[in-house]
């Protein structure tokens, strides 16, 4: 007698693959692009992300390109039959995955659908740490890409392998042990509200571009970065463009920690005159006299 096939995924699943559902077992990292996991999921069976999501018969539409510069947004469906084969549950997926809302054709969608979509330099994810990407993989894993926390400042450092990213346009993090300040926990800053992070992130770019009260910090860590790490592109924009967030990313957070601390009215003269007494030792500045035009000067006199 010949048994009937099942018409079950996972019936279907081991017709499809030469090895059960998740057998190569590969985790997303927190905050892992989309993409990036379905790519480094797919290469761990030596298929490419087309593929991998044909054999789970998700049809998908848009055109794939290597992340950081797409992304890909799943139906419900297709998210429980990508689900079923990592065996890895849906709402572990969900804590891990960015969560993006879909457009509504896809996340209205009763089929197993997919959609390939092109993301603008400014929101594309950051190269993961190298260290962490492999422990998540059965292999040597591939590169991951991972969406930078959304409290923080736009970079990515993980204090355990000691390796960052600022800028999609880096192909791998960096090695930041040559500059330690960067690891070094601030708990007050971590609180600063979203709004004081805007403004500390805007004025610390503005003193890096024109080369104002940090500089001579900022240039030493720059060349320390950059010997360090001698795979950073040189081209089309510099290293002094792409790791900037990098650069300024202690002074930042001390600026914004700071910020959060002013009151809702702007401050009188003498408030003003200790206010950047304080600030200067925080930043370890013998004194700070910012210019008529300094961005800082907008946000002590701001409502």
């Amino acid at each position: 007698m010949i048994a009937h096939a099942s018409n079950s995924p996972a019936a279907a699943a081991r017709t499809m693959w030469p090895s059960p559902p998740g057998a190569l077992r590969v985790r997303p990292l927190p905050r892992e692009a989309t993409s990036s996991y379905l790519t480094r999921l797919a290469a761990a069976y030596q298929l490419t992300a087309d593929q991998l999501l044909d054999g789970l018969r998700i049809a998908a539409t848009g055109t794939f390109a290597a992340p950081p510069a797409t992304d890909i947004h799943l139906s419900a469906e297709a998210t429980r039959r990508l689900s079923a084969f990592t065996r890895i549950p849906p709402a572990h997926l969900n804590r891990a995955l960015p969560r993006q809302p879909p457009p509504a054709s896809i996340g209205m969608a009763h089929a197993a659908i997919a959609r390939w979509q092109p993301l603008q330099a400014a929101v594309q994810p950051l190269p993961a740490c190298t260290a962490c990407t492999i422990r998540r993989s059965p292999h040597e894993a591939a590169p991951a890409w991972i969406h930078p926390a959304p409290d923080l400042p736009r970079i990515m450092i993980c204090t355990r392998h000691q390796q960052a990213a600022s800028d999609p346009r880096h192909p791998a993090p960096l090695d930041i042990r040559p500059i330690p300040e960067l690891t070094r926990t601030r708990p007050g800053a971590r609180r600063a509200t979203a709004a004081s992070l805007s403004w500390a992130s805007t004025i610390t770019t503005r003193w890096y571009d024109h080369h104002q009260h940090l500089h001579e910090r900022w240039q030493t860590r720059l060349n320390r970065l950059t010997d360090a790490n001698p795979h950073i592109p040189s081209g089309p924009a510099s290293p002094a463009l792409t790791c900037r967030n990098l650069i300024t990313y202690p002074e930042t957070l001390t600026l914004a920690a700071a910020l959060d601390r002013l009151p809702p009215h702007p401050l009188t003269r003498a408030q003003q005159t200790v206010f950047l007494h304080h600030l200067a030792g925080r930043l370890q500045l013998p004194r700070l006299a910012p210019a008529d035009h300094d961005l800082l000067w907008q946000r002590l006199l701001a409502r």
